[in-house]
């Protein structure tokens, strides 16, 4: 049985490296600037570079995570190998947007990778189905996704899970020093 839990602190180096493993499956190796610190505060909300953290401390949300409340924005799943529970074998990383037009939350799931060597199992599967049951356990209305055009493995995944991709959508981002540019307009 796949077991998809929460992720802890413990977790964030190997979620790391996926992140990384994921980026060079996308062909994007050289584009992941986020580091470890990075990740655990998105995920935790506590500065764990301060030399008051205590890494086995329990985990507060009142600490310093970059969101305009202080309080962590991002959340992750994981799975365990399942025959060496100190490793993993896939994560998903999601947030919470918002329709306005439905008036509810929806779940955004930023990533989702599972290793090579557990694909094929039905590990993504469970993390999907994990945020679908978040989505209906909150009465959110939607979850959604991106996924790169040309990665066919994923999108027939997705569509067999009645997934439907939103082609009169275009995505647009401001990032770098446009995104600067704009904000000192």
């Amino acid at each position: 049985m796949i077991s998809v839990r929460e992720a802890t602190p413990e977790d964030v180096a190997q979620m790391h490296q996926m992140i990384n493993e994921l980026a060079e499956y996308e062909k994007a190796p050289e584009e992941v600037i986020a580091t470890e610190l990075d990740l655990m505060k998105a995920l935790f909300g506590r500065d764990f570079s301060s030399p008051e953290f205590d890494q086995h401390d329990s985990i507060s949300t009142s600490g310093s995570a970059n969101t305009p409340h202080g309080q962590p924005a991002v959340y992750a799943f994981v799975i365990e190998d399942p025959n060496d529970s100190d490793q993993l074998a896939g994560m998903a990383i999601w947030f919470l947007n918002y329709s306005t037009w439905d008036g509810t939350h929806g779940v955004y799931l930023e990533d989702l990778y599972v290793r090579p060597q557990f694909r094929g199992q039905g590990m993504g599967k469970a993390l999907m189905k994990r945020l679908a049951q978040v989505c209906i356990d909150n009465d959110y209305s939607r979850f959604q996704w991106w996924v790169l055009d040309w990665n066919q493995p994923a999108i027939e995944v997705y569509r067999a899970m009645g997934a439907k991709a939103m082609d009169e959508w275009t995505v647009y981002r401001v990032s770098g020093q446009e995104l600067k540019d704009l904000a000192s307009e």
